[in-house]
């Protein structure tokens, strides 16, 4: 237990430093923008209390609302792919799967995967976007960054599931 806590720690705050240091900078035509800590909630195993993947979420959130200065964007849109996480993934594995079964692509496969993480970004970026324009005044810039947003973290997330095996 105290292990995968320590192992949890050092990917909240290698991911934490990355999108702070490096990917917070990165826009792709003024709009698309990399979100790659939301990988950290996805990664939450099956059994893993949904109080605590909500905990996780909610600290992970607010750090990054700390290091970008968009106060509660981030933490509340997190908060929400954090209790969603848990009941779609129980979606996609298969009804005899073991209790301790990581949400990965060697698990689930690359399809259930993909379409598991696809939902959980667009979600994210769907929320933090309308959260952040507040308004749909601009709607085709709104769609251009939340799509354009969920397609660049989801190729990220996918480059880093297939590294990780």
């Amino acid at each position: 237990m105290a292990l995968d806590t320590l192992k949890r720690v050092f990917i909240f705050l290698a991911l934490c430093l990355a999108q702070a240091l490096v990917l917070g900078r990165v826009q792709l035509f003024h709009c698309a923008m990399p979100l790659l800590y939301v990988y950290f909630v996805i990664m939450f195993p099956r059994n893993y209390p949904k109080w605590a993947i909500l905990l996780w979420s909610f600290a992970m959130g607010l750090t990054v609302d700390l290091f970008a200065n968009t106060p509660g964007v981030a933490t509340t849109s997190l908060t929400l792919v954090g209790a969603v996480q848990p009941y779609l993934l129980s979606l996609f594995l298969p009804r005899d799967a073991d209790d301790s079964t990581p949400a990965s692509a060697a698990a689930l496969g690359k399809g259930k995967f993909g379409t598991m993480a696809a939902l959980l970004v667009l979600l994210y970026c769907l929320v933090f976007f309308s959260l952040e324009a507040f308004s749909y005044f601009n709607w085709q810039h709104f769609l251009a960054c939340a799509g354009g947003s969920a397609v660049l973290t989801l190729l990220l997330i996918l480059t880093l599931e297939t590294l990780r095996k």
